[in-house]
């Protein structure tokens, strides 16, 4: 067994096909779509006539997926070579802690988010008591930031991915 390996187990040679990989980013734009699907249908649905109740969607509960799309965009910003090279040909010294503190932003938007939804889930759905059918509405706004979150792993497994049809270019 080599040493510089951490697990016992290799990963399998077909996780680095470019299917794989293309795969992972549309599924991941497949779940970004179906977040937003979800919470749209939250709102159209409290301004409808089958609502009876006084809770509505309103732009509070857009603030969570709005700071976990926001996370999103920052955490697949970052290449994953940038984490673990100091190299000084690129934007000065140090970029490997500015890669960091840019993914640590990007990861705080994105539980920022999580955190927010579920925080207007139980200000305004649990602590009034809100029926079952209005709670839907709080219940879809978790389950869209859930999806937000789990699109951007996928998303970052999936680009940060190495292929056997990627090289590297120096000069």
């Amino acid at each position: 067994m080599e040493d510089d390996r951490l697990f016992k187990f290799r990963k399998p040679q077909w996780l680095n096909s470019a299917w794989v990989r293309n795969s992972g980013v549309y599924g991941a734009g497949a779940l970004f779509s179906l977040a937003f699907y979800v919470l749209l249908d939250a709102a159209v649905w409290s301004k409808s006539r089958l609502n009876g109740s006084d809770v509505h969607v309103t732009f509070v509960d857009w603030l969570p997926l709005i700071f976990s799309s926001l996370g999103m965009l920052i955490i697949n910003s970052v290449e994953k070579a940038r984490l673990s090279t100091d190299s000084f040909s690129y934007s000065g010294n140090g970029v490997a802690w500015k890669a960091r503190v840019v993914l640590f932003l990007g990861f705080a938007a994105l539980a920022g988010g999580m955190a927010g939804g579920v925080t207007v889930f139980v200000l305004k759905f649990v602590v009034p008591g809100v029926g079952w059918p209005m709670m839907g509405m709080g219940v879809e706004n978790v389950v869209a930031n859930g999806l937000v979150g789990l699109s951007s792993v996928v998303l970052w497994i999936s680009q940060n991915m190495e292929d056997e049809y990627s090289y590297n270019l120096a000069l």
